[in-house]
């Protein structure tokens, strides 16, 4: 028989799953609800979606909604990876439990659909730049990599024009390399160990862009034992 701790897992792991869900078509997707934007539940190579969320960022004294984003994982690997390390779930999401995602090289890809619509490629090199240099600091004992970040987005074209819509894609691969692609082509591509647990740390660490999609990832994480 389920335990009550059991059963409070199932029903919020169920609730992650029916987050604003939605048929487009014939695509199941999910709906991240403070912008309207949509991201397909799998895609084509299996990946899952684990949760949406939404990077804010405050201009002239407003929070500016930059882009929804939705985080894809290879669940099967991670399954194997949290099983093989823990063995039991945990009744929530604890650091321990996203810690270890921040450190593997399983494969996870961050789908970022531009909300903004005044947003450029230079803006877009700024504020990652920004965010990234910090989550590197904090990983790297305080020490700042200037030219570890820049190598992510420095390669991007300011030619490149963004609309509201347009898709960047930043994956985490096996090997621990941190792939960039800007609506289709790949703009970098970076072997660090560093450098790859920064980035996901910026979703999953301790100061997260949205809490509430941390939140919803852990919880699917509980959902694979």
């Amino acid at each position: 028989m389920a335990t009550s701790s059991e059963n409070t897992i199932a029903k919020a792991a169920q609730e992650v799953t029916n987050d604003e869900k939605e048929t487009n078509g014939t695509e199941e997707v999910a709906v991240e609800p403070k912008t309207g934007v949509s991201f397909p539940v799998k895609l084509d190579d299996g990946k899952q979606l684990n949760c949406v969320g939404l990077r804010k960022k405050s201009m002239l004294g407003f929070g500016i909604k930059v882009y929804s984003y939705g985080m894809y994982a290879d669940n099967e690997k991670l399954e194997d990876l949290l099983k093989s390390k823990i063995g039991k779930a945990p009744e929530k999401p604890t650091k321990e439990l996203y810690q270890m995602v921040i450190d593997s090289d399983v494969e996870i890809v961050v789908r970022l659909a531009i909300v903004y619509s005044s947003l450029t490629i230079s803006m877009v090199r700024k504020n990652f730049g920004e965010g990234l240099g910090a989550s590197i600091k904090k990983l790297n004992g305080g020490k700042k990599n200037d030219e570890l970040d820049k190598k992510v987005m420095g390669q991007a074209s300011d030619d490149i024009k963004l609309t509201s819509g347009s898709l960047i894609e930043i994956s985490r691969l096996p090997g621990f390399v941190l792939e960039t692609k800007v609506m289709g082509e790949v703009i970098s591509k970076v072997e660090s160990e560093l450098l790859c647990r920064a980035y996901i740390n910026m979703y999953l660490g301790d100061d997260p862009l949205d809490k509430d999609a941390k939140d919803k990832f852990g919880i699917s994480l509980i959902s694979l034992f």
